[in-house]
């Protein structure tokens, strides 16, 4: 998907074609697991600064020493971070977006999951950055502390988690609410979304994937290596986290 993304975007390499002449536009498929389905274009995967939304300015001006950029996709903010000449490796767990990603660029690219790089990596990370509602990647109550301390072995001293999230709460719409008390009864947080993505033929399987308020990112904290330093709420119900490991 991100890479005919980036063939629609830049003109570069096979793009699909809608009636066997006009570039299709390039849609991601989200399905909910209660049967709900939307489609978002995959577009916003390549933007340049200038299309970014206001956290993530902020967010860049966050980091400090050397950056791991997970879900880094085709490369959105890393290579925004390599052009200010800050050290940073971006991980994924697509081969073709990483592919996207050094086209554009990016010099340093990890293809693992944070676990299978917490095993093996020799360097050692001054922040974590989770943009692009990558909060979402800390799954739920159960995957979250596994995650938390994946990245812990990976941290230098001092070193900080700077996520993006969304409070999912704020909403009126009858289809999410009832999703949340569904949630709230098979004991899960109400916000933790049970996802497939697919576009064209292909489909991820099914995964979590967390949206939840700061309070109760603060509750999951809990127990870990990791402490919530501050919220950034401006751009709500967007917001930035930042988590600072514990001394």
């Amino acid at each position: 998907m991100i890479t005919d993304a980036y063939a629609v975007r830049t003109g570069i390499g096979p793009r699909p074609l809608a009636g066997g002449r006009v570039p299709r536009p390039v849609i991601e498929v989200i399905e909910r697991d209660d049967g709900l389905i939307n489609g978002a274009p995959a577009d916003h995967y390549l933007g340049e600064p200038s299309e970014w939304q206001p956290h993530d300015h902020r967010a860049l001006r966050l980091c400090r020493g050397q950056v791991l950029d997970l879900g880094c996709g085709g490369g959105r903010v890393a290579v925004e971070l390599q052009r200010r000449r800050i050290a940073v490796t971006g991980l994924d767990t697509s081969p073709g977006a990483l592919a996207v990603a050094r086209r554009r660029g990016l010099r340093d690219t990890v293809l693992a999951t944070v676990d299978e790089f917490g095993r093996r990596a020799a360097t050692r990370y001054d922040t974590f950055l989770l943009l692009g509602n990558n909060l979402g990647l800390f799954e739920g109550a159960d995957r979250a502390p596994v995650l938390l301390a994946a990245l812990a072995s990976l941290a230098n001293p001092g070193a900080r988690i700077v996520a993006q999230g969304t409070d999912p709460y704020g909403t009126t719409d009858p289809v999410h609410l009832s999703y949340h008390a569904r949630n709230r009864a098979r004991g899960r947080l109400g916000g933790q979304l049970r996802l497939r993505l697919r576009y064209r033929l292909l489909a991820t399987d099914w995964f979590d994937y967390l949206v939840c308020s700061p309070a109760e990112l603060e509750t999951l904290l809990t127990g870990t290596p990791w402490r919530l330093k501050s919220i950034d709420d401006a751009d709500h119900p967007y917001y930035l986290a930042v988590m600072e490991l514990n001394p």
